[in-house]
């Protein structure tokens, strides 16, 4: 059957280094090996899949999609092997992809129960926006993923908690000495918020739209800790997630945090897999180990 494994990890690998020498020496064979083995690819296909120029060689649009497809199907056949050969949960190896927002706080006590209950298991954990964690729980990349739920449509799909909004501002904001925060205390206040690849962005610009505040289009952070930055300066009112809230940013100085009492000032956060996999005992225990780290962290559990 063609194009073989092999050939689909070369054509992967030259896609990755961006050239047909760094990917020859990373496979250990040959560059005209390499390159007769792409070029059969092509003739096969009929398709250009690479071009190359001074900037290195590149893609072609086809050749992006061969990328794409291909990464799945090499990861369904390590999948399988993993599976096949342990009898571990998710072969031995545990894929999963984590909100920046959400990982640092939620995990350590996830991983911890983890490694009791199977302490042979190997956990590989990614940070990644929101458009990254669905790139790749639809190519292979994740066995699972942690994320909102409305950015993953057609996954399996296990409620794990809501948590709710808060909003940071530097200590002499006129927001500082309020006990929680309503919509009208937003109105016409500059609120700053992650990147719109972060769903969370999304939920700022709703909160936005209903309080009659506005969202900087002077700053996106790439991270909540750059957020938090800005708003000690007293460029705006940063909107941060609770766990963040109470595991961070209540230690900080230069910012004041306050609960915001909004309808839908919330997110809900959900564990998902690939939709072509069965949802066997280990996706449930790892349903269950986040439930209980939740749980301990007083967040709103889903039992569902």
């Amino acid at each position: 059957m063609r194009p073989t494994l092999r050939q689909l990890e070369y054509i992967v690998m030259v896609h990755q280094l961006g050239g047909f020498g760094l990917a020859a020496e990373t496979l250990n064979v040959s560059q005209p090996s390499l390159s007769n083995q792409v070029a059969t690819v092509e003739a096969d296909l009929g398709v250009r899949l690479f071009t190359r120029g001074r900037g290195g060689t590149q893609a072609t649009a086809k050749g992006l999609e061969f990328v794409q497809r291909a990464r799945r199907i090499l990861a369904e056949v390590e999948t399988l092997r993993r599976v096949m050969t342990s009898a571990l949960p998710f072969g031995g190896r545990l894929r999963l992809g984590v909100l920046p927002s959400i990982g640092p706080y939620l995990l350590p006590q996830v991983m911890r129960s983890l490694h009791d209950d199977q302490p042979d298991l190997r956990v590989v954990v990614r940070e990644e926006n929101t458009l990254s964690l669905d790139e790749g729980i639809r190519n292979g990349r994740f066995d699972a993923i942690i994320s909102t739920p409305e950015d993953h449509p057609n996954t399996w799909q296990r409620p794990l908690f809501t948590e709710p909004l808060w909003v940071a501002v530097s200590t002499d904001h006129p927001i500082a000495s309020l006990t929680k925060v309503s919509g009208g205390d937003l109105a016409g206040q500059r609120l700053l918020t992650l990147d719109t690849g972060h769903r969370l962005a999304r939920i700022v610009y709703g909160i936005a739209g209903l309080s009659g505040g506005l969202v900087s289009d002077d700053y996106e952070g790439t991270s909540l800790d750059s957020i938090v930055l800005m708003a000690a300066t007293g460029a705006g009112v940063a909107v941060l997630p609770d766990l963040f809230v109470r595991r961070q940013a209540v230690h900080r100085d230069e910012i004041v945090v306050k609960p915001l009492d909004m309808d839908d000032a919330n997110r809900g956060i959900s564990l998902m897999f690939p939709a072509d996999q069965p949802f066997d005992e280990g996706r449930d225990r790892l349903t269950v180990a986040i439930r209980e780290a939740a749980l301990s962290l007083d967040l709103a559990v889903s039992q569902t």
